[in-house]
């Protein structure tokens, strides 16, 4: 599908990481430069790098890795033309409906790409997908991307209304997947589609209830058997590494240096309570000395019959 060289030429499409959330496609044209908040990249000077390099910038204000375009890669970096499948989706329904290399597909329909990339790679050169957009210009951009990207062999992309047109195809897939707005109008034009030799599977991707109970009225209606809904949720978990283990040995003189520091702090307790207690005793033995003294004074002014005696000099 993309380019299989071991290092970067004119032309191909790189896939730029800058960060976990930053991440776009870059095609490859001398002349051209990347301009970035992580810096300043000359095409020029990209061209003949390996693929998965670690790039610096030119005024250093930080760097950039190249990946080599995968499906994943690409349902990270591609523009936006509607809203899209990401890959926890995109595997799940891979799996159950049982797409392989030879596998031959219909997808209605096509949007931004990423599920069209992703089962064009599963198919591989063996089989086919069939690939249906009834808005003319995401028709033709995703068109141009799929020719770009090496896989006209691979994908049939057909602007179309399957809704009231129908497939192009008649008992050819072994698997259809609806991602329409009403998936219940095009499910007996995906019965025709699929093969009657053997069993077949549909997949109807609906983000509202409402649109489920009305498509599996028109899929028990059309005869399909064994019909079953799915939630895919993503849940992340931080991970950590677990410290090991402390020996005895560390708990114990753990232990002895926490009792050393309780006894180190009830010896200072008891010296500043001496401390406190020698300075209150004293305060109160001046204290005592000083009204002694005062009462001395006092008597020495007053005589025996409680008048108080004044010396007079003649």
């Amino acid at each position: 599908m993309w380019s299989t060289a071991r290092e970067i030429a004119e032309g191909d499409l790189v896939i730029v990481w800058m960060t976990r959330d930053l991440v776009q496609p870059l095609a490859i044209s001398s002349g051209k430069e990347l301009n970035t908040r992580f810096g300043v990249y000359r095409h020029a000077e990209l061209i003949g790098v390996p693929y998965g390099s670690k790039i610096g910038s030119r005024n250093g204000k930080g760097f950039i890795h190249l990946l080599r375009p995968t499906p994943e890669l690409w349902t990270l970096a591609l523009p936006h033309r509607t809203q899209i499948l990401y890959l926890a989706d995109i595997a799940f329904i891979t799996s159950w409906l049982d797409i392989k290399p030879g596998s031959h597909v219909i997808e209605a329909g096509t949007g931004s790409g990423s599920f069209s990339h992703s089962t064009a790679r599963t198919v591989g050169p063996t089989g086919h997908l069939w690939s249906y957009e009834f808005h003319e210009a995401r028709a033709n951009k995703a068109r141009e991307e799929f020719s770009s990207h090496g896989m006209d062999e691979i994908v049939t992309l057909t602007h179309r209304n399957v809704c009231k047109e129908g497939f192009t195809v008649v008992d050819t897939v072994d698997s259809v997947f609806l991602d329409l707005p009403a998936p219940w109008d095009a499910v007996e034009h995906a019965k025709k589609a699929l093969r009657k030799d053997r069993a077949t599977r549909i997949c109807c991707f609906s983000p509202c209830m409402e649109q489920v109970q009305r498509t599996i009225i028109a899929l028990n209606d059309a005869g399909f058997t064994e019909i079953t809904m799915y939630e895919t949720l993503i849940r992340p978990h931080q991970v950590d590494v677990t410290p090991p283990l402390p020996t005895v040995s560390t708990i114990g003189n753990q232990l002895k240096e926490m009792e050393a520091r309780r006894e180190a702090k009830r010896l200072r307790q008891i010296a500043n309570s001496r401390s406190r207690g020698d300075k209150r005793k004293r305060e109160e033995t001046e204290d005592s000395a000083e009204d002694q003294s005062a009462e001395k004074r006092h008597a020495d002014e007053v005589d025996g019959s409680g008048k108080r005696h004044v010396e007079q000099t003649p």
